[in-house]
């Protein structure tokens, strides 16, 4: 599957630090590229990025709630348990982030590259995430609940002991990622794809035995 790469223009990119989103009323930061900034433990709420690219900065802890953020990408950033509720996120990559405890209820995401990433214990619970790829990255026990997914790719990707309850699956391949556990309602199942191993576990959750004989 291909995504839209975020359009950023390079040639107007200017250097600065992510606290001066807080010079702007609206805090509105875009057109610009961000190192070694960090952000933690601060509240912004309806914040708005465009047309960045943010390296090696720390948002641990940091209250994001609906934040827009569009045409971005986020190099070594950690947002560990920062709290992203409501976020609208489109066009954007996450490559080698730390993204541990993230919260992103009721978002929307679309076009989203997380690649060699930590998500576990990520939330993700009533959002829509529509042509969103994971590729080499950790998920262990992160929370779908009631999502919407539409062209999502694991690849590659720890979903053990992920939360997948109240999900509809058709169309979402599990084959070309490892689980030992998964959190799933059978009703849900109907349509995905899963490797031979992982059909006999998502069998025992049916109550069937199995034998070789």
């Amino acid at each position: 599957m291909k995504l839209k790469k975020p359009a950023i223009s390079d040639s107007v990119l200017t250097t600065t630090d992510f606290r001066t989103i807080l010079d702007d009323e609206d805090y509105m930061l875009g057109d610009c590229e961000i190192s070694q900034s960090d952000f933690s433990n601060e509240a912004l709420d309806r914040a708005h990025l465009r047309n960045a690219v943010i390296k090696n900065s720390a948002f641990t802890h940091t209250d994001f709630s609906n934040i827009d953020i569009v045409d971005v990408r986020f190099i070594n950033c950690d947002f560990s348990n920062a709290d992203l509720s409501k976020a609208s996120i489109h066009r954007v990559e996450f490559e080698n982030c730390k993204l541990l405890g993230i919260n992103l209820p009721e978002s929307s995401l679309g076009n989203v590259l997380f690649n060699n990433s930590i998500l576990n214990f990520a939330t993700f619970s009533s959002s829509k995430l529509e042509k969103i790829i994971f590729q080499n990255c950790s998920l262990t026990s992160a929370d779908f609940y009631d999502c919407t997914l539409k062209n999502v790719v694991f690849d590659n990707c720890n979903l053990n002991e992920a939360a997948f309850d109240q999900t509809p699956l058709k169309g979402i391949d599990f084959s070309l990622s490892t689980f030992h556990s998964l959190r799933v309602s059978l009703n849900d199942l109907k349509g995905c794809t899963v490797s031979r191993e992982q059909a006999v576990y998502l069998s025992t959750l049916m109550g069937l035995n199995i034998t070789d004989a």
